[in-house]
Order: structure tokens, then C-alpha cells, then sequence
């Protein structure tokens, strides 16, 4: 009779699982918006780099479907490594958040300070205008998946600068997949040799176009990447796992040092290779 009754419990909570196919909405705590700050500068090898471009957004909530743009910010950088300090002003495309400049002059290796005025507060951030190597050679080859099926893997190469210690941010974008996927390197182990980085996957068939992209990129921007990087691909989409801390960058809100920004302020050259797989 007990195990009658143990049957009927347990097939009662089966059957209660199993019928349990609401929505559940989670009241959540919304915190206050923080300004996000992406002020990446990027000088596209033999163009002049005379177009750049700043986004500022604001966080939302978990279930917002649109990210907020931060309109009505006041936007320059300075090059502070002349004897005459040249600023840039990025002014708002509408009020899209995106701010551009069309007159911007990069110099590598010279020192430059962004300043950011908004709603009240002032963010400042400083940092060098890094080089960056030219790729110089692709190759394609075949190797064994991880189920033992053939798959396409290509490198790219560049020679490293044997005299200093180098970070890099490097890129490969499918043109059939929506986002380009990145990687942050360093030269510890290949200090002045001819370094490579690879894509490879049971995604990539004859005929796909990729482009390649290196960046040369300080110490500090390259913790930062590795970090972020790490965050992006934690947890395999778990919607119960452990909220990552928030990735602090490298501007600081001059006002209220307490409520600080997200994002990066961080100027490189940058170099392309297009590719065609064979």
C-alpha cells in the first residue's frame, strides 16, 4: 500500500513538471543606466584616417529589445604628443549617438586624450596610437575535425617587431555569418619571429570570402580584450548561471570617479586581407 501511494505521489509530480509550460516573467532589478563609451580609432592601412567615428549608448534593462543611444554629448581628441596640441571634434550624426569626425589626423606612436562631456559629467581617457604590422602572407590547408571530418583552416602571418614586447587584436569575419569573431595575442613566445593566427571550422566551404584583420594594441587594451573575450563565450548561454562582474576600462569619470563608464578608448593602425577559400 505505501508503495501504491509513493507511485501515485511521484506520478503526480511528473505530471505536474511535465504540464508546467507558462511564461514566467522574473521581476528584476534594474539598475541606473550607465554610459558606454566605444571609442575605438582605427587607421585602415594606406587610407588617411581622416573619418572616425565615437557611439555612445546607455545600458537598459535585461528584457529591452533596443539599446539606448546617448545623444547630446560633447565629443573631442586631442593629440597631446605636439608641441602644439591639436584637438578634433566629433560631432553627432542626428541623434543617433554616433559621432564623427572627418578632419582627424593619426600619428603612431604619439599620445592622445579623449574627453567626453555628458549630462553634467566629464569622462577622460588617454592613450597611445599604436602601430601595426602589415600581413604578408595567407595559407589555406586541410585538417581533421574533432568528429574526424575535413576541415578548412586558414592562417594569416605577420612579422614581429623583435626589439619590444607586442599585443595584438586580430579578427576574421565570415561574409556568411553575422559577427566577425576576434582573438587578443601576444608575442611571448615568438618574440621577432613571423607570427600567424588561424580560422578554421566545419563552417567554412570552397568559394566563402573572409577578411582578416590585425591590429596592434597596448598591454592594457589587451587584458581588457582577453577579459571581455573570456566573458563572451562563458556559460554556453545558461540563463542560471553566475552574472559575470562588470569589465572596467580605461576612462574615468573626472565628476564622479564612483560612477564610472563602460567601454575603451583605444587608437590603432589596422590592416585587412581579403581572402577566397580554394
Amino acid at each position: 500500500m505505501k508503495n501504491i501511494k509513493r507511485i501515485i505521489v511521484l506520478l503526480i509530480t511528473v505530471f505536474s513538471i511535465i504540464s508546467c509550460e507558462d511564461v514566467v516573467d522574473v521581476d528584476l532589478n534594474t539598475a541606473q543606466p550607465k554610459l558606454v563609451i566605444d571609442a575605438s580609432i582605427k587607421w585602415q592601412k594606406e587610407t588617411t584616417g581622416s573619418t572616425q567615428k565615437i557611439k555612445l549608448t546607455t545600458t537598459t534593462d535585461y528584457y529591452s529589445n533596443t539599446v539606448p543611444a546617448a545623444t547630446g554629448a560633447t565629443i573631442s581628441v586631442t593629440n597631446i604628443s605636439l608641441s602644439n596640441p591639436v584637438t578634433f571634434q566629433f560631432v553627432e550624426d542626428g541623434q543617433t549617438g554616433e559621432y564623427i569626425c572627418n578632419n582627424f589626423v593619426p600619428i603612431v606612436n604619439n599620445e592622445y586624450t579623449l574627453t567626453v562631456l555628458y549630462k553634467g559629467q566629464t569622462y577622460t581617457s588617454t592613450s597611445i596610437f599604436m602601430p601595426t604590422p602589415d600581413i604578408v602572407k595567407t595559407e589555406q590547408s586541410i585538417k581533421p575535425g574533432i568528429e574526424g571530418e575535413d576541415v578548412y583552416e586558414i592562417k594569416f602571418y605577420w612579422q614581429d617587431n623583435g626589439a619590444e614586447d607586442n599585443f595584438y587584436l586580430v579578427g576574421a569575419k565570415n561574409a556568411n555569418i553575422v559577427y566577425p569573431e576576434y582573438g587578443a595575442l601576444n608575442d611571448e613566445f615568438y618574440q621577432g619571429n613571423l607570427m600567424f593566427a588561424f580560422y578554421r571550422g566545419d563552417n567554412i566551404k570552397k568559394g566563402d570570402k573572409l577578411e582578416f584583420s590585425l591590429q596592434g594594441i597596448t598591454e592594457k587594451y589587451n587584458n581588457y580584450m582577453t577579459k571581455l573575450l573570456s566573458i563572451a563565450g562563458t556559460n554556453g548561454g545558461n540563463p542560471f548561471a553566475t552574472s559575470p562582474a562588470t569589465l572596467r576600462g580605461n576612462i574615468v569619470n573626472q565628476t564622479n570617479p564612483d560612477d564610472y563608464p563602460l567601454g575603451f578608448f583605444q587608437l590603432s593602425e589596422i590592416d585587412y586581407e581579403t581572402y577566397t577559400v580554394q
